[in-house]
């Protein structure tokens, strides 16, 4: 698509308010590529993904972007075999952990929707956790190594610390013995040697080596002879750890090399993600919504906002094109929003085509164009020497050379800047022209001529932008099917301009013409209101069709489960009298055993009474339980709206909304559905039944597992890292352990900050401190549980 279309609709600007949403600068550059897709296929592939990221936000809240950065620099030098720097490497694990856990960010079960689109993206991704957790374990922050890193840089630290616990032995007693001599009492450090600050006048009483001077030349910093051999044992262990450090950095870039393509495909997806997820919040934040994309030239876009206008004082557009006609001429006065109509149409299809939502309501359609030609604005060029209409016109040349069936063309004032005769004569031609070859055309005029052409030409329609006279302002909506009227003469009396003035300005002007601006004024009146009601009926049509659909779905499910539980009732209540029966023939046999015993003849009388009565008893059970007729109140003669009433085949209260009709059926109120029921079926209130409860117990299931000695909270919120700390602590008070460490890094304290207040409050907590040097500094806790 031309860039100087995109650039006259502002395409750039609607750009950066998406990079704002994004998280990495890749992701900003991917922004920047952005322009509308060659075909319709990926626009539409493109606007589904969007679709896909706004209902994972909304379904499954913010993606898992915590702690990734853009890695290309690192990846890069990676990838020619460098060794990379520790926050380098800590920064692609950040992104390998991210890229993991879009794995499970999308996951769904069977019955649960998907997300197609996304998901098939983040097929590509290959999880590195092994890479990852080595990463993790062995460099705590940006220029700090773990002593988890290795077992000889572990026993390095502890040898120098052990080493450097001598050392402030050694130097106190120093201190002492040297006191006399010494501007202070204590020790400093000069290039990682202990020194003394020894008065000037004493340097020769105590024999070292001189490092340093104060400023006032008053202080040596001396390092006696008897620290020498240990301060260079010092130096040695640091040389050795800092060969180790640079060891294990090598050995891990080397990891990241042999994983190069896995990194590099992995990265890629997520800046893609990142970019996709940016366009999702986007619409989110400026509640756009999915427009359809048809390639028949059709645009129907209904009640949209200029994305670029305040959302509170923007005006609602709608506007319709290829149908009935293909080519719209839009007149009214200046300021009425004519040029804003003709921007908002353009910019849309441009961020619709480009797979971005856009501000306008549900069922809006935008059609697939190739080129979106537009000439807007005063495009006087000085330094060409040309007027206004000299530069319009070598757009419009332009255009015309290479517009086709696939083009939106948006003309601003065609055919200003000249006599208004010529002017407009040229305006019908370029128009006429560009309609036979099926260009889809938007045009804005104050040509009457243009006016008069769009009503006599098939495929052109007339439209206009609203003017209040009484207000003498703009309502900036667009009327389709009437040609705007001036409004010259109610403006003006309404400004004061006397009667005489317009009196005679009306003689001047022919009889038909102000007929038919009188004519314009009628049909307006009309047409505002039948368009609304048709916009809005068509409306309410798709959203009844939609509900319709959804509530016959739950009838069908309604239903189905009703007639379950019939089954079921009628399945129990067999059950229950085959039992009865069973007992009442062995009570039967019982008694016929007795009368063999010898029993007179009344008591066998009256034996085979109580048979009868039982067997007649059993004979009704089952006939009730056959019909599954339950008493379930009194029924009820009559009702009144409003009233509460029980209904049995639903077990539920309803409520009454009408009268009984001639069929004896009442429309009743049952949850959100509204259904008819016969008067004999409905039975008065009763009070609520106890219903039997289910509760499921929760068991308690104690997780027998190892516990790591510590948690790497590094890369998340403070919620998030409270949460997984206190979690850890448990498993950790659970598994035995008497000591941990809580990794949350220095960086601005936040994440320490909020570590410590919950260990303030923890149950398990007996007492935590910062880790010392070797353990990791202030990035790391320890924590002692009770």
């Amino acid at each position: 698509m031309n860039e100087k279309s995109l650039k006259i609709l502002e395409f750039g600007k609607i750009k950066e308010e998406i990079k704002k949403y994004t998280v990495t600068s890749a992701g900003k550059d991917l922004i920047d590529e952005l322009k509308p897709y060659d075909n319709i296929y990926e626009a539409r592939e493109h606007l589904e993904e969007t679709k896909e990221a706004l209902r994972l936000l909304v379904t499954k809240g913010a993606p898992p972007f915590e702690g990734v950065y853009d890695i290309r620099e690192g990846i890069s030098r990676a990838e020619k075999g460098s060794s990379l720097m520790p926050g380098q490497l800590l920064k692609i694990a950040a992104m390998l952990r991210s890229a993991r856990r879009f794995k499970e960010y999308i996951s769904h079960k069977e019955e649960e929707e998907a997300f197609r689109v996304i998901e098939d993206i983040c097929e590509g991704i290959v999880p590195l956790k092994k890479l990852e957790d080595e990463i993790f374990l062995a460099i705590e922050g940006e220029d700090e190594i773990s002593d988890r890193a290795s077992s000889t840089l572990y026993n390095l630290r502890r040898s120098l610390k052990d080493k450097n616990a001598s050392v402030r032995d050694k130097v106190n007693s120093l201190i002492r013995s040297y006191s006399e001599y010494l501007q202070d009492n204590l020790y400093t450090m000069r290039g990682d040697r202990y020194v003394l600050p020894v008065k000037a006048e004493h340097k020769g009483a105590v024999q070292g080596l001189v490092h340093d001077q104060s400023s006032s030349g008053a202080t040596l910093y001396i390092e006696p002879m008897s620290l020498v051999n240990l301060n260079n044992e010092i130096k040695e262990l640091m040389l050795k750890e800092k060969a180790e450090i640079e060891r294990i950095l090598a050995e891990l870039s080397a990891k990241v090399h042999d994983n190069k393509t896995a990194v590099r495909n992995n990265s890629n997806i997520i800046w893609e993600l990142d970019f996709i997820f940016a366009k999702g919040k986007y619409a989110s934040a400026s509640n756009c919504n999915a427009p359809t994309i048809n390639d028949e030239g059709i645009i129907d876009i209904i009640e949209a906002k200029h994305p670029l206008i305040d959302r509170k004082i923007a005006v609602p557009m709608s506007m319709y094109l290829g149908r009935e006609f293909t080519s719209l001429v839009i007149t009214g006065p200046n300021t009425g929003g004519k040029t804003v109509t003709l921007k908002t149409v353009g910019l849309l299809h441009i961020m619709a085509l480009s797979g971005l939502m856009i501000p306008a309501r549900e069922h809006s359609t935008v059609s697939f164009f190739k080129e979106v030609f537009a000439d807007i604005g005063d495009e006087q060029s000085i330094e060409q020497s040309l007027s206004t209409f000299s530069s319009h016109m070598t757009n419009i040349v332009n255009i015309i050379e290479k517009a086709d069936e696939k083009s939106l063309i948006l003309f601003d004032e065609l055919g200003a800047g000249t006599d208004p005769t010529e002017g407009a004569a040229l305006a019908v031609s370029i128009l006429e022209h560009l309609r036979k070859r099926e260009c889809r055309i938007v045009a804005t005029t104050h040509y009457s001529e243009l006016k008069a052409y769009a009503l006599k030409t098939e495929e052109v329609e007339n439209a206009s932008v609203e003017f209040d006279v009484e207000t003498l302002r703009p309502t900036y909506r667009l009327l389709i099917g009437i040609p705007g009227k001036s409004n010259a003469f109610e403006i003006s009396r309404r400004l004061g301009l006397p009667d005489f003035i317009i009196s005679d300005a009306k003689e001047s002007i022919a009889s038909e013409a102000l007929k038919f601006e009188d004519l314009i004024q009628s049909l307006q009146d009309k047409s505002i209101k039948a368009e609304n009601y048709a916009r809005e009926a068509e409306v309410l049509k798709l959203e009844a069709a939609k509900l319709k659909g959804k509530y016959e779905e739950k009838l069908y499910s309604l239903n189905n489960v009703r007639e379950k539980a019939i089954i079921e009732a009628q399945r129990e209540a067999k059950s229950i009298l085959r039992e009865a029966k069973e007992d009442a023939d062995k009570i039967i046999k019982d008694m016929r055993e007795l009368e063999k015993m010898g029993y007179s003849s009344d008591a066998r009388q009256m034996l085979e009474e109580e048979r009868r009565k039982l067997k007649e008893k059993l004979e009704k059970a089952e006939e009730k339980a056959n019909k599954v007729k339950e008493d379930n109140g009194e029924e009820l003669k009559d009702v009144k709206e409003g009233q509460e009433v029980f209904l049995p085949s639903l077990n539920q209260k309803v409520i009454v909304l009408s009268k009984p009709d001639n069929k004896g059926e009442v429309q009743v109120q049952a949850g959100i559905m509204k259904i008819s029921v016969k008067l004999k079926d409905l039975r008065a209130s009763k009070g609520a039944s106890k219903e039997e409860k289910k509760i499921a117990k929760r068991e308690a299931k104690l997780n027998l597992r190892s516990v790591p000695s510590s948690v790497d909270l590094r890369g998340m919120d403070s919620m998030e890292a409270v949460y997984t700390a206190d979690k850890y602590l448990d498993d950790a008070y659970m598994g035995g352990l008497a000591e941990v460490s809580i990794i949350h890094g220095k960086g601005t304290g936040v994440l320490r900050n909020a570590i410590n207040d919950m260990l303030k409050r923890h149950s398990h907590v007996k007492r935590y401190r910062l880790g010392e040097y070797g353990e990791g500094g202030t990035g790391v806790t320890v924590v002692e549980l009770k």
